[in-house]
């Protein structure tokens, strides 16, 4: 790849790992293997998962500015929501992995999320709907929202993983 963009006078991509966690609406649904499709075919690679359930406390740290930026009921939500049944974090990496995750996923609304993205073909509901009946937006996939986001939550849901990906 670096020698490919060296001869075409470019500069090589960014290669970066980012977290992505799919919720409890995409395992209970079986879209796991949907959706990882995805990322794959975007030259995503998948470097490790774990499925896991959660515990409050672990998801507090996860979305530790939450009740700040969107109030109290928005965390209790998201609480119920990610605790509701088994999730599973991914670590992928690729080039400028955390923008191109982003863009796979689509907006956080599934609603508002346009065809082609993973929101967009597998999610079905939107805010208001989720408000009149008291849960979290089941939006499917978590993914860090920038690369220091991306550093502090794989080191909160992958303490232990040494990286041996050569690096210059």
């Amino acid at each position: 790849m670096r020698e490919l963009c060296q001869a075409l006078g470019g500069t090589e991509p960014h290669v970066e790992d980012t977290l992505v966690v799919l919720k409890p609406d995409a395992l209970s649904r079986g879209l796991v293997g949907r959706i990882l499709q995805r990322f794959e075919d975007a030259d995503l690679a998948l470097i490790q998962a774990e499925t896991r359930s959660l515990d409050p406390g672990f998801v507090r740290q996860h979305y530790h500015d939450l009740e700040e930026r969107r109030g109290r009921l928005a965390m209790e939500l998201t609480e119920r929501y990610m605790i509701s049944g088994p999730v599973m974090a991914c670590r992928l990496r690729g080039a400028e992995a955390v923008r191109n995750c982003r863009r796979l996923i689509g907006p956080t609304m599934p609603i508002e999320a346009p065809p082609g993205t993973i929101r967009g073909d597998f999610g079905h509901v939107s805010e208001e709907a989720s408000m009149t009946a008291g849960v979290a937006v089941m939006n499917l996939v978590h993914a860090s929202g920038s690369p220091n986001e991306a550093r502090y939550e794989l080191s909160l849901w992958f303490p232990t993983h040494i990286d041996r990906s050569p690096r210059d």
